[in-house]
């Protein structure tokens, strides 16, 4: 049976990798394929990835502040492609802001201190396996 591909990416001039690189592990050891991107990215970066690699889920550490302005942009983009990856991520985040992002559909976003048990279990429950269809 393929794994769940998982995405994992830092957005924006964010540099701090720590917790990501932890995420990361704990998804694959989980069993989840997990692709990195590493720091610096753009939206434009992390949709064409996630296309190209064909993943299942994609998730956004932000820890800069910039969050209502690159998630959006992340959703504006896959919208824009015809994509349904579920996005989710974390960081520090208000709770107002945390309700607009879901609004948009960010599915899920993990404030620091988030055990790894509770992400990966979230990943595990809301992020299916694309169903691989044959064509004759």
């Amino acid at each position: 049976m393929v794994p769940v591909k998982i995405l994992l990416s830092k957005v924006g001039l964010d540099g701090h990798d720590r917790g990501i690189k932890v995420i990361a592990r704990a998804l694959m050891e989980a069993g989840f394929e997990v692709v990195y991107l590493g720091l610096h990215r753009t939206p434009e970066e992390i949709v064409k990835a996630a296309i190209e690699e064909d993943v299942d889920g994609i998730g956004v550490s932000i820890l800069s502040g910039a969050h209502m302005t690159h998630f959006p942009r992340i959703i504006e983009l896959l919208k824009k492609e015809g994509e349904h990856i579920p996005v989710f991520g974390g960081g520090i985040i208000p709770d107002e802001d945390i309700k607009q992002l879901k609004k948009i559909g960010v599915k899920e976003l993990f404030p620091p201190g988030t055990s790894l048990s509770a992400i990966v279990d979230w990943v595990r429950n809301n992020i299916p396996k694309k169903s691989v269809s044959i064509q004759s």
